[in-house]
């Protein structure tokens, strides 16, 4: 290879390098943020100020934190649509508690175990029957929110302590960024390295591409899958525990509906609805896709019904793109640079 040719072909491997990383899923959703950020501050003055940005992730955390443990449920090739009757029944069981004069520390523990019990039943019945976890997870879900309105009815619990109310109103220090906010990216951490950088997350990729090959590689296919669906329902009673601490109540139909959001947050941000593909930072900025999305619309009065159509969409879009966008990627490769 001459001078000159290398100097080419070093160019031939930045230009492809940069068009590699231009058509990548996370580098569009980043254009797709921003896109969303231009937009609401021209439809509303009040989008940008830094008080309802902060304030306005109160609205979608919770869902995010479920999100975390529901990209390791997918990548997996299963699905959970029960998270949401999860949060349900552990602030059920809070309320209860708390009516029962249980402390904040109580309450806390209460809503962290009933979700991780929840979790680990479904869990259970998926692995030990190879019953499909989109069957157990579709019972589940009827089951224990039936068990919130079977406790409940049209009633509420509203008695909680005080000191409750900090983890899903509360600030750090004198700031006015949520406690909620803070605990979301450290869960986001650990969730990343976990998947990335560790012999569980290489293990949880396998199983999503082949389960079979997998579980003849000496994997733990079952035990791995039980401990998914058991953070997954720690997770969701985290959620209900920061959702019921905001609301100040409990209700049976409270978070109703919240499994189709979280689905659609996961699988817009990268993680393949078949399996074996998909990351941590793709679905972080789709969370804040999602969650600035529907504070802007919230700005311009757009009813709840609209913005659920809106969320829809983007569920059969996010499933969509990846495909497209493979197809339409440039062949350009490194195998086609002159030696």
């Amino acid at each position: 290879m001459n001078k000159e040719n290398g100097v080419l072909d070093i160019k031939k491997i930045r230009k492809i390098s940069l068009l590699n990383i231009m058509w990548q899923w996370e580098t569009i959703l980043l254009f797709i943020f921003i896109m969303v950020a231009i937009i609401n501050s021209n439809l509303s003055p009040y989008f940008l100020d830094y008080t309802n940005l902060m304030n306005t992730t109160f609205n979608f955390i919770e869902k995010a934190i479920i999100a975390l443990p529901m990209i390791f449920v997918i990548i997996c090739g299963d699905i959970d649509i029960s998270v949401a009757s999860i949060i349900a029944l552990s602030s059920v069981f809070m309320g209860m508690a708390s009516q029962a004069g249980v402390n904040t520390f109580g309450l806390v523990a209460i809503g962290l175990f009933s979700g991780s019990a929840a979790g680990f039943l479904n869990g259970f019945i998926i692995t030990k029957f190879g019953i499909p976890a989109i069957a157990v997870t579709l019972g589940s879900m009827s089951l224990f929110r039936g068990i919130a309105y079977v406790i409940l009815g049209d009633k509420a619990f509203t008695k909680y302590p005080t000191s409750f109310a900090f983890f899903g109103q509360g600030y750090i220090g004198n700031t006015m960024i949520p406690f909620e906010l803070i605990l979301f990216f450290i869960l986001a951490i650990i969730f990343g390295i976990i998947l990335h950088k560790t012999t569980m997350g290489r293990r949880v990729f396998a199983i999503g591409n082949n389960s079979t090959a997998a579980r003849f590689s000496g994997i733990p296919v079952n035990r791995i899958r039980l401990i998914i669906f058991t953070v997954t329902g720690l997770c969701s009673g985290l959620a209900s525990i920061l959702l019921t601490s905001r609301i100040g109540s409990t209700r049976p139909n409270i978070a109703y509906g919240w499994e189709l959001e979280i689905i659609t947050t996961v699988v817009l941000g990268g993680v393949a609805i078949t399996g074996g593909k998909g990351n941590i930072f793709g679905v972080v900025i789709s969370i804040f896709i999602i969650g600035f999305l529907k504070f802007g619309m919230g700005l311009i009065n757009v009813p709840g019904k609209v913005m659920n159509i809106i969320i829809g969409l983007l569920l059969i879009l996010a499933i969509m793109l990846p495909e497209l966008l493979k197809r339409l990627k440039p062949k350009n490769s490194f195998s086609n640079i002159k030696k």
